[in-house]
């Protein structure tokens, strides 16, 4: 362990697992980057939580997503950023796209909980877009975007890699949009709708903080086909840096990644500022820059992680390197996901996950570390 690490403060390091089906890949991953974790804590590594097993141990744990409300916070005995990798939130929707645009009026339904405030304080860090909870403020939301020009994209707010969205061009679109959403869903959870943009790249901003150390990092996602010949994500390309926000100013970045920190630094402030009791070790930002219909370029926060995610083995890598090389103030790390037997990586990619997925076919997973300045 570096001496820049703080004494240990848990007595293991364990996986919780807080969905009953989890993918082989992801669970492959998630293991191994717990039991890195463990060794830069300085614990062991003790397996999957267990209540009755854990129940006098304070441990540090790896959710599979952001742990919410109090009482299970207390039942698992998180009490700080320090306690967990990845965040808390007191309600389901926080940790969802849900948060990122307003609703279409302060009087639109809405979740217990929500922060109108929020939304205020990121508008000008997001793209043009609502939030909404029945089917009469979808409408009402496509209705004010195509007004504008725009094309719409609806986002199920709890899809990942792209899946599930849907293309509104006219008005007559939105009850065949709303046909193939869950409406108990929709409810619950609500959908986001956003303007559409084209000859898209998408940012990734984040920090991850470990006790006594901490990293930043911003880069740029790449999709790739999946077996079914639908383009996902397909890996990030990361300069990492030692410390907070404020380092990545340092590093000689071009006018739109500095934005794209910009914007990611106003959305994770307001996040801090509008949602008392939230807290999060790991920080992702989407931030994605693109043309709309009138050939306007835009750029916006897309959506948060507060969980572990696909860059995170690429993050525990870099807090690795900075652990073991106090001299080591930045560097690169990438992650990449490939689908199918013909995948290519560079010769210098390690495979942290080769198999057969039941839902998504072959897929292999790798991860990259380059010193600073390597890598163009």
């Amino acid at each position: 362990m570096s001496a820049e690490l703080s004494a240990p403060l848990h007595d293991a390091v364990v996986l919780y697992r807080t969905r009953a089906i989890l993918p082989e890949h992801e669970a492959t991953i998630h293991r191994d980057i717990a039991m890195r974790i463990a060794d830069l804590l300085d614990v062991p590594f003790d397996g999957s939580y267990e209540s009755e097993r854990h129940a006098r141990a304070r441990c540090y744990l790896i959710p599979t997503e952001t742990i919410v409300g109090s009482e299970l916070k207390e039942q698992l005995g998180i009490y700080a950023e320090t306690d967990l990798f990845g965040g808390y939130a007191e309600h389901a929707f926080m940790p969802t796209k849900a948060i990122t645009h307003s609703l279409v009026s302060t009087e639109a339904p809405h979740p217990q909980g929500w922060s109108h405030a929020f939304g205020s304080q990121v508008s000008e860090a997001t793209l043009p877009g609502y939030t909404a909870f029945t089917e009469r403020d979808v409408h009402e939301a496509v209705r004010r975007l195509l007004s504008a020009g725009n094309a719409v994209r609806l986002k199920p707010v709890k899809a990942t890699a792209g899946r599930g969205q849907i293309l509104i061009t006219a008005p007559s679109e939105v009850d065949a949009a709303l046909a193939a959403q869950d409406s108990a869903e929709l409810g619950e959870c609500g959908v986001v709708l956003e303007v559409h943009l084209s000859d898209v790249t998408t940012y990734s901003v984040g920090q991850v903080r470990l006790p006594g150390l901490t990293a930043s990092y911003v880069g740029t996602q790449s999709l790739t086909r999946d077996n079914a010949g639908e383009l996902v994500y397909g890996g990030s390309r990361l300069q990492f840096v030692r410390g907070g926000y404020p380092a990545l100013h340092d590093l000689p970045l071009n006018d739109e990644y500095r934005r794209a920190v910009a914007l990611a630094q106003q959305y994770d402030a307001a996040a801090d500022a509008c949602y008392p009791g939230f807290f999060a070790s790991r920080r992702n930002y989407d931030v994605a820059t693109g043309v709309d219909a009138k050939g306007r370029r835009m750029m916006g926060v897309l959506e948060q992680s507060w969980r572990i995610g696909g860059a995170s083995r690429a993050e525990i890598a870099a807090l690795e390197v900075f652990a073991a090389d106090s001299r080591c103030q930045r560097l690169w790390a990438e992650t990449l996901e490939r689908f199918g037997s013909e995948a290519s990586v560079p010769a210098q990619a390690i495979e942290t996950f080769a198999g057969d997925d039941p839902d998504l076919g072959l897929i292999k997973k790798y991860v990259i570390v380059e010193a600073y300045g390597n890598k163009q």
